[in-house]
């Protein structure tokens, strides 16, 4: 919905088409700041998972002084595996998972420092960047900010601290930098770059490397068989990986297959979706005029018209000779559904040579002259007022059923495929025939309200028009309870009209309650 899109992120390359597809937006790859120092690793692929886990555990690093990171799929279960198994090597680490996301920020700035083995899930510590030897600015910051030290005092011990920051950052640049243990492959190659990037930074040196095993999901699904078999044909001992460029291109073939079956589901929502989405504008459009504008009367009458169309050409089909009309049934239609009693059989009866154009003429400028009559006893300013809330009223209790609706076709239009129809054009004929009868159902509903309301004529000229719109009593209960006035409307219905000599607004009511009239049996709501 915006004119202009962009974005920047670090793994867009892999995405390009999508985002060719969906947005229409080109991906450029800009060149890195610093040249890449990062080396990758070919995969080593193990026959099970047992083999697999304790060999891509950090204790298969040679320098303790290296800084290292390990990476999980899943969110809780296997980080927590890879924590067990540290443990008991006693080897210190930290775990980073949903449990942790208070210290997030925390945990992933340390984890450049000497020694120290991180385990994160693939998405954790994103925008946290990774210095080589910890990061130091919280301590110099802190430092900064005590005015209790004299500055030459501050200047010291920040001197202090970045040489000691110096000593650990050539430390863990001598060692290899920060290197990255991925445990399984994620089904995107989006993910892994990203876990990848954690390391090699700015042109920092760092590694990366992915341990996997044969019952990895992405393997047993597209690679595994082949893979077993060649293991088993080599006499491959227990613990010995595969490792060859061959098996890493094949991996991500099997990720690029997976990535296209779930861009195709997102493209195929992303269709079902834009059938919503050009109603949506539709209904949203017709909204945002209703609260603009103050005088809906032109919209009103066009409804109104529409309605009245429709029921006399349900009676009096178009092209069709006199004895096809049923016009004591349209009389009946319109007198029970928008109180409009008019003698249309009369009409047909004194003038024999009247056509169908000339009653639905009459018929239209009846219920114009009805409609105006009851604008004229409360005023246009505040009738108005009350067409815009009715009107918005039905519309959005429409389009809430209509979503509904949408949602319920939407679940089931796959089965259209076993007829051998298109699911998507069968969601989209259906899902308009469904907004067509939305729009109708707007038009009639707000009509027969507005047509059938009641107004009482008692005290219109004494009272205020802020006060003579409390005499509006309506026709239906659904639509009285909707806005709210329901309760309302029924004890007006309900009070006895007074009888004999007309009371004055202050004088005694005439039931004995001792209250003024205004305030008893005549009060107006």
């Amino acid at each position: 919905m915006y004119g202009k899109l962009s974005g920047m992120t670090g793994t867009a390359d892999t995405e390009a088409y999508e985002f060719q597809q969906i947005y229409g937006l080109e991906t450029v790859v800009i060149p890195t700041n610093q040249p890449m120092q990062r080396t990758d690793n070919n995969d080593q692929v193990f026959r099970t998972a047992k083999e697999n886990i304790p060999r891509s555990s950090p204790t298969s690093v040679a320098a303790r002084t290296r800084a290292t990171g390990a990476g999980r799929h899943d969110l809780d279960r296997k980080p927590e595996l890879l924590s067990a198994l540290l443990d008991h090597e006693k080897l210190p680490h930290q775990v980073l998972n949903a449990k942790q996301h208070a210290r997030e920020a925390e945990i992933v700035r340390e984890a450049g420092r000497p020694g120290v083995i991180t385990i994160a899930t693939n998405m954790a510590g994103r925008g946290t960047d990774i210095v080589l030897g910890g990061s130091i600015e919280k301590q110099v910051s802190q430092i900064r900010d005590d005015e209790a030290l004299p500055q030459a005092e501050r200047d010291a011990r920040i001197a202090e601290i970045r040489a000691q920051w110096q000593k650990l950052h050539e430390q863990v640049v001598a060692a290899g930098g920060l290197h990255i243990i991925g445990s399984e492959r994620h089904e995107s190659r989006r993910i892994d770059n990203q876990l990848r990037g954690r390391s090699g930074r700015q042109g920092d040196p760092g590694s990366s490397r992915f341990y996997l095993a044969l019952d990895d999901s992405l393997l047993r699904i597209f690679a595994g068989d082949r893979l077993k078999s060649i293991m088993e044909r080599l006499k491959m001992p227990e613990g010995e990986p595969i490792e060859h460029p061959l098996v890493s291109r094949s991996l991500e073939s099997a990720q690029r297959k997976v990535e296209a079956r779930n861009f195709d589901m997102r493209k195929q929502l992303l269709e079902y979706d834009d059938v919503a989405n050009d109603q949506r504008k539709v209904i949203y459009a017709q909204r945002n005029e209703l609260l603009e504008t103050e005088d809906i009367s032109e919209t009103v009458t066009a409804m109104r018209e529409g309605v009245l169309h429709d029921a006399f050409r349900l009676h009096v089909p178009a092209e069709s000779v006199e004895e096809q009309w049923d016009l004591p049934g349209l009389e009946k239609a319109l007198a029970s559904d928008l109180q409009l009693d008019l003698p249309i059989v009369e009409w047909s009866t004194n003038e024999p040579s009247l056509r169908d154009e000339a009653i639905l003429r009459r018929i239209v400028d009846a219920a114009s002259t009805s409609y105006t009559a009851k604008v004229e006893l409360v005023g246009a300013e505040v009738f108005h007022q009350f067409e815009r809330n009715v009107m918005l009223q039905s519309l959005d209790t429409h389009w809430r059923e209509h979503l509904a609706a949408l949602d319920h076709l939407r679940q089931g239009i796959h089965l259209r495929g076993y007829a051998q129809k298109n699911p998507k054009q069968e969601y989209k004929r259906e899902a308009f025939e469904l907004f067509q009868r939305l729009l109708d159902s707007v038009r009639t509903d707000v009509t027969r309200l507005l047509m059938t309301v009641q107004i009482r004529a008692q005290d219109v000229e004494e009272t205020a028009p802020q006060a003579a719109v409390q005499n509006v009593r309506y026709q239906h209960a659904d639509y009285d309870d909707a806005l709210g006035q329901g309760n309302e409307a029924a004890a007006v219905a309900q009070k006895p009209l007074p009888t004999g000599p007309k009371v004055g607004r202050n004088d005694p009511c005439p039931c004995g309650s001792g209250k003024k009239y205004k305030f008893c049996h005549g009060k107006l709501s």
